[in-house]
């Protein structure tokens, strides 16, 4: 990022806005109309518009200290379209809105675009429009996000039936872990400063966290091996969350293994340096953004050689409760100890 500082008042709110978005180009035919009037126009040419929000505030969803702003921007972005893929839909747009107290700069807000930028150029989505206002202290950056899916391919998290595969893409845990390491470092620099941050071979837990990836891959391969799931949410709040969102919409129980929960080894690692079970981190960690679904037992042959999807349990009736096997062979109740908003 440039040294110079150009203050923001200097150009204004429209100003700002023609800076951020000079060199925003649109990749969609939907888009219609982009930037630049009072509401974007999106047509959808036959299929179904889906359209989430997020919002990420100072102090409450990132750390300044330790969270650069291009990764920030970029985060925000993916956040929001792994909502859009647990519909089993495709993004194709977003709006940006910003909130910025006098402390943050002209740069500091083109180097959040940034981020922004490269994970829709990535995603290949379009920036259609937004607001700027002022904030008394913190920066908050909510996204909305909108896709298209085939009428009647969308998939909610009330499908699933006792005995659909219960599924995840990657692993899990390791966003919690790349978290934990950076508040360790903050406390250390904080109580020393001439100590340097220590994160040796720590670089894959550290970028799940930092700048994680919507699971688009996953959603592809469905699409083209005509697999559908019977329900799906994307993993942001913890696996023992998620699931239990699944269950009580689905109105079923479930059975989760442990032995079956994918886990990197660098969480693990990671996971056993912080005197914490590598199992706890994946069920109550939260950010690691895969896929959570469930699917017919018929289609069990289009997963099984796939090595980034895990059969991880299955759905029951809901009077058999929800329950995790544990490797001791233990049947213990799933709760969800997982990110709560409003218990900060």
């Amino acid at each position: 990022m440039s040294e110079e500082r150009t203050e923001i008042g200097s150009l204004g709110e429209f100003g700002l806005i023609d800076f951020l978005t000079r060199d925003i180009d649109t990749k969609n035919v939907s888009t219609l109309l982009g930037i630049g009037d009072d509401a974007a126009i999106v047509e959808t040419f036959g299929k179904q518009t889906v359209v989430s929000t997020d919002m990420l505030v100072e102090g409450v969803h990132f750390d300044l200290m330790y969270m650069p702003l291009k990764h920030l921007g970029y985060k925000a972005v993916v956040v929001n379209l792994s909502d859009i893929y647990a519909m089993n839909a495709t993004p194709t747009a977003i709006t940006v809105s910003i909130a910025i107290s006098n402390r943050f700069s002209v740069e500091a807000l083109d180097e959040i675009y940034a981020g922004i930028k490269l994970a829709c150029e990535r995603y290949q989505v379009d920036i259609i429009g937004g607001d700027t206002t002022s904030s008394l202290k913190g920066l908050i950056l909510s996204i909305t996000a909108l896709g298209e899916v085939d009428e009647r391919k969308f998939v909610t998290r009330s499908g699933a039936q006792p005995n659909d595969l219960l599924c995840v893409t990657g692993n899990l845990g390791a966003a919690y872990m790349g978290l934990l390491l950076l508040e360790r470092e903050k406390k250390v620099f904080l109580e020393n400063q001439q100590v340097t941050p220590s994160f040796d071979n720590q670089t894959y837990v550290l970028q799940r966290f930092m700048k994680p990836e919507a699971q688009r891959r996953a959603i592809e391969w469905m699409q083209e091996h005509q697999l559908m799931p019977t329900s799906m949410i994307d993993i942001s709040d913890g696996l023992s969350s998620e699931i239990l969102h699944l269950c009580k919409q689905s109105e079923t129980g479930c059975v989760l293994y442990e032995e079956k929960i994918p886990i990197h080894d660098e969480t693990t690692e990671n996971a056993r340096k912080f005197n914490i079970a590598p199992t706890t981190a994946a069920l109550n960690g939260g950010e690691d953004y895969e896929l959570l679904f469930t699917i017919s037992p018929t289609d069990f042959e289009k997963i099984k050689e796939e090595e980034w999807l895990s059969v991880i349990g299955y759905m029951t009736s809901p009077e058999e409760g929800k329950k995790l096997i544990t490797q001791g062979d233990k049947r213990i109740d799933i709760t969800a100890q997982g990110w709560n908003h409003y218990t900060l």
